[in-house]
């Protein structure tokens, strides 16, 4: 295989996650030369904590202009996806991309705050223009768009799909949340950077994981099968409370939600509901269950039940992770344990790195994206408008 040379682009939270999973991929000579960050000394944190990273980037043109870099990772807000993105591709990159493709984040004119403000229907339409431009830029190149959709890696999943695959069952009925105390992002409260609230940030895992277990049904089966429409109802729980009774969740949304349920239903006439919000205590809730005309398919991606602990008191303990967004390690708890495993993020990682090396399309690409942020943005047309969105 030839050696993949990747330069990381944000340095934030999944940054780690990212640095971890790359950390542990095997059978391919696989390096990270670079980390940029408009964070210069965030950076070089990233690059001082893991041996892995080579060197801190200077600017994101010193990246593309190196011709040993033949991937970048982007792991930046939203907002920026789209353009780092399409200057990779000019630079002759293949790209990996974070979670959601893109988004709504205003235009020249709009009345702000644009979440609140700017029509739904106006950031549908927009949306739909960008993500055809996107997937007739990378359909018309050699290069490959990785879509770092980790519920489709988690091991749950791919032996969810590989039981259907098998047994060609035909999928009736998904439910999928993914659920947080708030976010630790800060651009997450406004929509102008993060493209929405709850629903873009939270529920564009559970939708991708159960639109992909969609795509193996229908291979298995030699049906072609689509999103036919989508109902949703969105909220702002937190804003509406007093400063005393939401102390607990420190997210200070400006114009996003932080609640959101979607229902979609594919052109075989079946159904898929997705649940995401940012008011679950007790850490990051991931599951989707699967329900077929002849099996049922629990996957509780997390929290795991490989490891319980009881403390009386959190000394020493902190620098020991337990879970994402658990404040208090006293009691009883569920410990992560191989996160970036059962989370997907080590086999999303070694498909990308070994789709480089082979030249060979990813399992999450370009198509599990555009789909993924159409159905989310229909959502928020549909809550506002209150009707269903017909595809």
């Amino acid at each position: 295989m030839k050696k993949v040379t990747i330069a990381l682009i944000g340095a934030g939270f999944a940054g780690n996650f990212h640095t971890n999973s790359y950390n542990k991929v095997s059978g391919v000579d696989l390096r990270i030369k670079y980390v940029y960050d408009n964070d210069q000394e965030r950076a070089q944190q990233l690059c001082d904590k893991w041996d892995i990273i080579e060197e801190v980037a200077a600017s994101y043109q010193q990246v593309l202009e190196d011709p040993e870099v033949d991937v970048v990772d982007i792991i930046t807000p939203p907002v920026t996806h789209l353009g780092l993105a399409y200057e990779a591709l000019d630079a002759n990159k293949h790209v990996i991309c974070e979670k959601p493709l893109t988004g709504y984040f205003g235009e020249e004119g709009d009345e702000e705050p644009i979440g609140l403000k700017v029509p739904k229907a106006k950031m549908y339409e927009s949306l739909l223009k960008n993500i055809d431009e996107c997937r007739k830029k990378f359909e018309a190149s050699d290069r490959l768009f990785m879509y770092a959709e980790n519920y489709v890696y988690s091991p749950n999943i791919l032996r969810s799909a590989e039981m259907i695959e098998a047994k060609k069952s035909k999928i009736m009925y998904m439910k999928g949340e993914e659920s947080i105390r708030s976010s630790t992002s800060p651009a997450s409260a406004y929509w102008s950077l993060a493209g929405g609230g709850s629903l873009i940030r939270l529920g564009s895992h559970p939708i991708g994981g159960m639109l992909f277990l969609k795509q193996i049904e229908a291979k298995a089966r030699g049906e072609e099968i689509g999103v036919q429409s989508v109902v949703a109802e969105t909220g702002r729980l937190a804003p509406s409370l007093n400063e005393h009774d939401k102390r607990y969740f420190p997210a200070k949304s400006i114009d996003t939600e932080d609640f959101a349920t979607v229902i979609i239903t594919f052109t075989d006439g079946t159904k898929a509901i997705s649940i995401s919000n940012d008011n679950t205590l007790g850490g990051v809730k991931n599951y989707v269950e699967v329900y077929t005309n002849d099996s049922a398919l629990v996957n509780n991606i997390t929290p795991a039940d490989n490891l319980s602990t009881y403390f009386l008191d959190q000394d020493d303990l902190d620098d020991v992770y337990i879970s994402e967004q658990l404040q208090d390690k006293t009691g009883w708890n569920k410990v992560f344990v191989a996160e970036e495993t059962l989370r997907g993020y080590l086999a999303q990682f070694q498909d990308f790195a070994e789709c480089v090396a082979e030249n060979r399309q990813p399992l999450s690409g370009l198509d599990l994206a555009y789909d993924t942020i159409k159905i989310i943005y229909a959502a928020y047309l549909s809550a506002e408008e209150g009707r269903r969105v017909d595809f």
